[in-house]
């Protein structure tokens, strides 16, 4: 696996199983996401989009927690430097929902603030049995409103709005049946799940994941046969692709496929 360190996060990529993986790396600040490190988030899921040689991103965090959420040092700060801190996280989420490949936060101690905006803003996510999730801002003074965004997307508005305005924690059992997560393991079998999770992902196409995450989020927010209309768009086009006719080609002579990409 090939691994590269930043400043402040280190990138690994499986080039076998086309899997990277991205670990924040600033254990002694809880990997709280400073303005340095959201640039290099940003950079690099900005790279792997375009050299597209991973199908699946996994992102974790080093240490003891997955991330705290923004470093309050840089919060305590003039507003035009606090914006652009803000706007630089509005970019790392941008990037992860424009990037073709899957995301999966993979998520242990606690994500908390934008930590939790960050799990959320992911496609998937897993979490270890002790694994803890909070939206706290509103205990010192700040409402979490960027990462309230996300959390009610996943979650609905009556939970969201609940983590917001008590800043309470909830567990992993709790983050998994309110859809914050899809997975819930043991901390010893976390890194394996995860990697197993983003391996089967990662054996199909990347041309399918791209369309299929693509259309997937542009329909989210249409009315039913709005969506449905758009749907069937978009699969009729997609049928002509080159991994399309494959997939289906080699299902009909009972063999595995041979992606393209």
């Amino acid at each position: 696996m090939e691994s590269l360190r930043f400043e402040n996060i280190i990138y690994e990529e499986d080039e076998k199983e086309k899997i990277a993986k991205i670990t924040l790396n600033r254990p002694e600040k809880r990997n709280a996401l400073s303005f340095d490190l959201l640039t290099e988030l940003r950079d690099l899921l900005w790279k792997i989009k375009e050299e597209r040689k991973a199908k699946v991103v996994i992102i974790k965090g080093a240490g003891k927690v997955f991330s705290s959420g923004h470093d309050l040092k840089e919060v305590l700060n003039d507003p035009i430097e606090v914006e652009r801190l803000f706007k630089r996280c509005y970019e790392v989420m941008h990037a992860i929902r424009d990037a073709p490949q899957t995301v999966i936060a993979q998520v242990h101690g606690v994500a908390t603030a934008a930590g939790c905006q960050l799990v959320a803003a992911c496609d998937l996510a897993v979490a270890e049995e002790g694994a803890l999730f909070a939206i706290p801002g509103v205990k010192i003074g700040l409402f979490c409103s960027t990462p309230v965004v996300f959390v009610s997307r996943a979650v609905g508005r009556k939970r969201a709005y609940e983590m917001g305005i008590t800043g309470e924690f909830i567990t992993a059992k709790q983050a998994y049946e309110w859809g914050l997560v899809n997975r819930v393991v043991p901390l010893e079998e976390l890194e394996k799940e995860t990697f197993e999770f983003a391996k089967k992902i990662a054996s199909y196409s990347l041309e399918a994941l791209e369309s299929g995450k693509r259309m997937f989020y542009r329909q989210i927010n249409m009315s039913d046969f709005e969506a449905l209309d758009y749907a069937t768009e978009v699969i009729s086009l997609h049928s002509a692709s080159e991994d399309a006719k494959e997939g289906m080609t080699a299902f009909l002579e009972k063999r595995e496929p041979v992606w393209k990409y």
